[in-house]
C-alpha cells in the first residue's frame, strides 16, 4: 500500500463551475487535484488514488456526499484521509449529520478563497 500523495486533494462536487473555482484556487496554491462528479466517483477515486485530503460536496446525484464520506471511512485505505465537507446546506442539523457522518471539517458554500486554503492549510503543512 502507497503513502498518501502529500499535496493532492480530491475534489467531489456534481457541480461542474463549483469543482472547476475549487480545482483553479488549490492548483494556483501549488496542491495537484483529481476530480470526481458524484460519490460513487468519489470513493473509487480515493480508494485508487489515495489523495492526501478530500473535498466533498454533500448534495450530489446517487450516492450523496455524506454516504461517499461513511463509505471513506469504512474502507481501511482510505479512513485516515481528512475529509473538508463543504455545502450550500448551512443549518444546524446538517453540520451535525456532516461530522457524524465522519468528515474532519464543514464549509458552508460560498466559500472565499481564503477561507478554503485555510482549512485546507490544516490538514495539509
Amino acid at each position: 500500500m502507497s503513502a498518501p500523495a502529500d499535496r493532492t486533494v480530491l475534489v467531489a462536487d456534481d457541480n461542474p463551475d463549483q469543482r472547476a473555482l475549487y480545482v483553479d484556487i488549490l492548483s494556483h496554491a501549488g496542491y495537484s487535484v483529481i476530480e470526481a462528479r458524484d460519490g460513487e466517483e468519489a470513493i473509487a477515486r480515493a480508494r485508487t488514488e489515495r489523495p492526501a485530503l478530500i473535498l466533498m460536496d454533500v448534495t450530489m446525484p446517487g450516492t450523496s456526499g455524506w454516504n461517499a464520506v461513511r463509505a471513506v471511512r469504512e474502507q481501511t485505505e482510505t479512513r485516515d484521509i481528512p475529509v473538508i465537507v463543504i455545502t450550500g446546506l448551512s443549518g444546524t442539523r446538517d453540520r451535525d449529520a456532516s461530522f457524524a457522518a465522519g468528515s474532519d471539517a464543514y464549509l458552508s458554500k460560498p466559500v472565499s478563497p481564503r477561507r478554503l486554503l485555510e482549512e485546507v492549510r490544516r490538514f495539509l503543512v
